[in-house]
């Protein structure tokens, strides 16, 4: 088995090649090609979170994101962040959250808390 680093570009892009090929081939568990293309996924992962990290999400964006997976209206973050007015002006930006709604937030709706604070929006 050949395998080599994945460290540019042109490697990358190889290696992706590679992949999609082997998963066309649809090749089965414990082969040398499944193993291959555990090999290969890993090193695109690597390469990934190395030259394309992900940031945190935005914690407006990841409220109003929760809301609609779970089927939330306004009115339901009454109880977590207070008065609808309150609500309001959270989710357009125009009142920060504070220390007490993160923590209810991140108890009630399971944002993890890390990306409530990540935003320069707390009091």
């Amino acid at each position: 088995m050949d395998i080599h680093p994945t460290h540019t570009e042109a490697d990358y892009r190889a290696t992706l090649t590679e992949i999609l090929a082997l998963m066309d081939s649809d090749p089965e568990a414990g082969t040398p090609e499944w193993d291959r293309l555990d090999i290969l996924s890993t090193l695109v992962v690597a390469y990934e979170a190395r030259h394309f990290p992900v940031g945190m999400p935005d914690p407006i964006e990841a409220i109003k994101f929760r809301m609609e997976q779970i089927g939330l209206s306004v009115k339901d973050l009454e109880p977590i962040i207070g008065k609808r007015k309150r609500i309001y002006e959270i989710l357009n930006r125009k009142r920060p959250l504070t220390l007490p709604m993160i923590r209810r937030l991140h108890r009630v709706l399971g944002i993890p808390a890390e990306v409530l604070i990540a935003g320069d929006n707390t009091v």
